[in-house]
């Protein structure tokens, strides 16, 4: 990825040699774009293309293969959307997997539940996660080295089948499945069905869903048709993202346990211990997550796809 260059007048682009933009397409007609004030990292893994970058609206940004994984600026609206509603929701979670997540905010979340006994996180990019030890103290707060943590480096799948360790709970934090990307097969029925056997019963799987534009929605609505053919309750859940310019969305999957069961009183006295701690989760949050517009759950409902290893999905 290369940033282009120009500044805007009166709604109309011009070149200029005063301004370094960084652009994100939604799709071929439509994208975003920020004011990048120097960059920290620029190159490529065997994996995909990386970008470490001080931006003047977001702080530093995280861009992996053109797409925005994390900004300073908030960076913890996400990662405290995937991870507590289902380490509140589950009554006991000792073992966790987190999937992906380089930067290491989610294993710092998963960090602060103090039942929380071992954390394996496994991410193919070695490279991504040295790059984010080394730039991005902000968001792991050296939760890489804490004893719980074990990191291990190879494909999450050949991981999943090849193991016999069980968890509490799966956390799924993976870049988009783009055609050329490290996570294209891991978005499908067979991969959850995997996923599923490591689970312990009553274990909960929470999964990153993408965006809610048009665009996306019918990836997020294939994901989750997916994972409704592999467990017995799956829930949508979603919150503005400033960084990623989208509303984007999570989905929350288990036999046993279904988050809206949880009203605000028994999410703030579960996170009693911790509350303190979050700056964005908490029981009044957790009722508005869960809450989608009519408009995206008619969407969804017409939505019948199912994603497997012979039909896979692919955003733009």
């Amino acid at each position: 990825m290369r940033a282009a260059c120009f500044k805007l007048s009166k709604g109309v682009i011009t070149i200029s040699n005063h301004w370094n933009w960084y652009i994100e397409f939604a799709d071929s007609h439509a994208g975003c774009f920020f004011a990048i004030k120097r960059y920290i990292y620029s190159g490529r893994t065997p994996y995909q293309q990386v970008e470490i970058v001080d931006t003047e609206s977001y702080g530093r940004v995280l861009i992996l293969d053109g797409k925005v994984q994390s900004a300073a600026f908030d960076e913890y609206i996400y990662h405290e959307a995937l991870i507590h509603p289902a380490m509140t929701l589950h009554p006991g979670p000792r073992r966790v997997l987190l999937i992906g997540g380089g930067e290491g905010a989610g294993l710092r979340e998963l960090l602060r539940h103090p039942q929380v006994e071992e954390i394996t996180m496994v991410d193919i990019d070695k490279q991504v996660v040295e790059l984010c030890r080394e730039h991005l103290e902000e968001w792991h707060r050296g939760a890489f080295d804490d004893a719980r943590v074990r990191l291990l480096f190879m494909d999450a799948r050949r991981y999943l089948e090849e193991t016999e360790e069980q968890f509490d709970i799966i956390i799924s934090d993976l870049t988009d499945p783009s055609a050329a990307g490290p996570s294209y097969l891991l978005f499908t029925r067979q991969f959850y069905e995997t996923a599923k056997k490591r689970l312990t019963p009553g274990g909960i799987l929470t999964v990153q869903g993408g965006g809610l534009s048009l665009d996306y929605m019918q990836i997020h609505g294939a994901l989750r048709n997916t994972l409704g053919r592999v467990f017995k309750i799956r829930r949508s859940y979603h919150t503005h993202i400033p960084s990623f310019d989208s509303e984007w969305s999570f989905i929350i999957a288990s036999d046993l346990h279904d988050p809206l069961a949880l009203d605000r009183e028994k999410v703030d006295q579960r996170l009693k211990a911790l509350a303190d701690q979050l700056k964005f989760y908490d029981g009044e949050t957790h009722e508005g997550l869960f809450r989608l517009p009519k408009n995206i759950r008619r969407l969804l409902s017409e939505n019948l796809a199912v994603i497997d290893d012979e039909n896979p999905v692919a955003v733009y």
